[in-house]
């Protein structure tokens, strides 16, 4: 009989840690498609109104924001209605997000990010078009074509998804939440869009993060633990591995 004894675990390399989201990420998949399908039937709720009109909730919402207009609160609006539009969030703010990611090792996270952000693009401009419901006639905004969903609020609640789950930090979520309501806020005090349209755009984007996340689950998860040094970094001591919420 051989009393060879086997190597030292650090020699063996760091072991792959548990994967649970292969048997949690079920509810996740499930509210994802409901989210969706939520969005979805309002959209055709809002065709079959005559004319797309708004519902009452969103009269009441619209009249009380033009009874309160004030500059104080237009300012920080215009600023999200630039933060969460146009050439800096389609183009420079996701290319920050990808390079980061990549410098920090997390390839499967960027494709995750990437795929999620321009599938809920492209969703809202699809549902824009099929609904074609007409924009509130007091915007402080010069907006494209189709008040439903709000890709503003859309781009928001995929990005917050998105960075939840890759980081999986509370503040994150609680931040990215928080972003995401004002951006729905800012978007009806512009009078952009109806309070439902708001809401949709949530439901949507939110919906795409979620659903996109699944088949990426396993790979983010495992991607979370290890070693995030920037990539010009190359020397790792061995077994060093970042946390999980890193």
């Amino acid at each position: 009989m051989s009393d060879q004894t086997p190597p030292p675990a650090d020699t063996l390399g760091p072991p792959e840690p548990p994967v649970p989201y292969k048997v949690t990420r079920r509810w996740p998949v499930v509210s994802a498609v409901v989210a969706l399908l939520v969005a979805v039937l309002l959209g055709v709720i809002v065709v079959v109104r005559e004319q797309g009109l708004p519902f009452g909730i969103d009269e009441e919402w619209m009249d009380e924001i033009l009874e309160n207009r004030t500059p104080v609160l237009e300012a920080p609006s215009l600023m999200m209605n630039y933060l969460g539009g146009g050439f800096l969030a389609v183009i420079v703010i996701p290319l920050v997000v990808i390079a980061l990611l990549l410098i920090f090792r997390r390839p499967w996270a960027a494709l995750f990010f990437t795929i999620s952000i321009i599938l809920s693009a492209a969703v809202v401009q699809v549902l824009k078009t099929a609904v074609g419901r007409p924009r509130p006639e007091d915007m402080l905004v010069v907006s494209d074509f189709g008040s439903f969903p709000s890709g503003h609020s859309a781009n928001a609640a995929t990005l917050a998804v998105v960075l939840g789950i890759v980081f999986a930090r509370t503040w994150i979520w609680v931040a990215g939440s928080v972003y995401t309501l004002l951006m729905m806020a800012s978007r009806t005090y512009l009078g952009a869009h109806w309070l439902t349209d708001t809401i949709g755009g949530l439901l949507l984007g939110a919906g795409v993060a979620a659903l996109v996340w699944a088949p990426f689950a396993s790979k983010i998860y495992a991607e979370r633990v290890r070693d995030h040094r920037p990539i010009w970094n190359r020397s790792a001591p061995p077994g060093v591995t970042g946390s999980v919420g890193a």
